[in-house]
């Protein structure tokens, strides 16, 4: 089965996830995107600015919302290399984004197929469409390699 070209938007997520590698930080990257244009992205940026919430989600969220000057990104979709957090699935649901992407699975932090699975639960208001998957083997092999370096 031949293989198929990565979606642009994953294509950035993954550029900014090296970005982020080079920067000492963990490579994870996302984009936001509205209309077939990325109005957000974000990487990791934790220990650059101190700051426990600035996951590449949370980064290319508040971008987004800036950009269109609504708290609201309906309509919008969100491509990060890896399975958001629980953290990050609540900012997803909360902002209303319509389609999340993602590359690598995460069972030990990951929030929407594994853990705490935030859009299954009762109390989640808005739920996106989900697909995994998306750059799995590239992402995986981003963050074994970031990881295997500091051991």
């Amino acid at each position: 089965m031949p293989a198929f070209p990565l979606p642009d938007p994953m294509r950035r997520a993954l550029d900014l996830a090296r970005a982020a590698e080079a920067a000492g930080e963990v490579p994870i990257g996302a984009v936001v995107v509205k209309d077939g244009r990325i109005i957000g992205e974000g990487e990791n940026r934790n220990r650059r600015d101190n700051d426990p919430t600035a996951h590449a989600e949370m980064v290319a969220i508040r971008a987004a919302a800036s950009a269109l000057g609504d708290f609201r990104l309906a309509g919008c979709d969100l491509w990060v290399t890896l399975e958001p957090c629980p953290m990050c699935a609540g900012a997803i649901s909360h902002a209303r984004i319509a389609r999340l992407y993602y590359g690598a699975e995460d069972p030990k932090g990951g929030a929407v197929d594994h853990g705490a699975r935030i859009f299954a639960q009762a109390e989640c208001l808005h739920r996106p469409e989900q697909y995994g998957g998306i750059g799995a083997d590239e992402a995986a092999g981003l963050l074994r390699g970031f990881f295997a370096a500091r051991r």
